[in-house]
């Protein structure tokens, strides 16, 4: 986007300035751009998630012209009721995946494995401690850090022989997530193992 006369230019158009029309392709050339005093423009908005925007102000001073929404933070009691939403949301999907065993044991077949008994049973106790923290956010700044929280994690690298044969190890990479904590379970309801994991710590 560009900036002219008080006038954001979403997208190339012809150009009157000074009795003098510029087709569109002026925007291709950023130095007749600058001789004609059309600067590039950029927006800074608040999150949406956390905020709606509040007054604008707009500064021309600098080789790029930039836009600026206040920020005025949002309701933290209305945003813990829609986090609160997105957990149960959340884990009765998880548990959708897995009431066919307790269906299918009920009518008389297969009893529920215990490795998916467990599973039910984790999951449940793991909503109960998002609900609880949840519960203790009091500032929007502790809902932000909730829903955005920092993890390093820590995987083995992935090594390919010339035959295709793949192995990890032992050189490891570390990256940062930011991971909703309303959303994360630890429980898993198989044996399965990622071969390159090593660690998630939260930072």
């Amino acid at each position: 986007m560009w900036y002219f006369n008080e006038q954001i230019i979403k997208t190339p158009k012809a150009m009157v300035i000074s009795d003098v029309t510029h087709p569109p392709g002026i925007f291709r050339d950023s130095a007749t751009l600058t001789s004609l005093g059309i600067k590039p423009y950029s927006e800074v908005t608040p999150d949406s998630r956390y905020y709606t925007n509040g007054a604008y102000t707009v500064d021309t001073s600098g080789a790029e012209v930039v836009g600026t929404y206040a920020s005025t933070a949002r309701d933290v009691a209305t945003l813990k009721t829609g986090m609160l939403e997105k957990a149960n949301s959340h884990v009765a999907g998880l548990h959708a995946t897995i009431d066919w065993y307790w269906s299918r044991a009920s009518k008389g077949g297969t009893a529920v494995p215990a490795n998916i008994a467990t599973y039910a049973t984790a999951l449940y106790s793991e909503h109960e401690t998002i609900k609880t923290a949840i519960a203790a956010l009091d500032t929007l700044a502790k809902i932000i850090t909730y829903e955005n929280k920092p993890h390093t994690e820590t995987r083995k690298v992935k090594n390919t022989a010339e035959d295709g044969t793949v192995t990890y190890g032992p050189g490891t990479t570390t990256h940062t997530r930011e991971i909703d904590m309303c959303t994360h379970y630890t429980a898993n309801p198989t044996d399965e193992v990622d071969p390159a994991f090593v660690s998630l710590t939260a930072d």
